[in-house]
This record gives C-alpha cells, sequence and structure tokens, in this order.
C-alpha cells in the first residue's frame, strides 16, 4: 500500500525566501496549522526538505 504524508505547517513562512514561501503553497499550506495530505512521492519530499523547519510531518498508511 502507498504511504501518505501528513504535512503542517506550524511556523509562518513569513520573514524567509519567497521560494520557501511559494513551496508552502504549493503543498497547500496556507494559513498556520493548515494541513495537507499527499502521496509519498521524491517531488513531494524534496518540497518539504526544503521547508522542513517550518513544518510538522507524519507519514500515513493506508
Amino acid at each position: 500500500m502507498p504511504k501518505k504524508l501528513h504535512v503542517t505547517l506550524v511556523r509562518s513562512p513569513i520573514g524567509y525566501e519567497k521560494s520557501q514561501k511559494a513551496t508552502a503553497r504549493s503543498l497547500g499550506l496556507g494559513r498556520l496549522n493548515s494541513t495537507a495530505i499527499h502521496n509519498d512521492t521524491p517531488p513531494v519530499r524534496g518540497m518539504i526538505q526544503k521547508i522542513i523547519h517550518l513544518v510538522e510531518v507524519k507519514e500515513i498508511d493506508e
């Protein structure tokens, strides 16, 4: 079964590079404590790695 990632924005991207704010938006994270569920793929992992200091990630088995 494919794994899913539950991503939550826990810190504000204000004050960081524009690209980090854009990465958060592209993951579907607009406001603090907003969450999004994504498939565990290399592109998604790369986006998460770029803003790992702003998000909290949990793996979900489905």
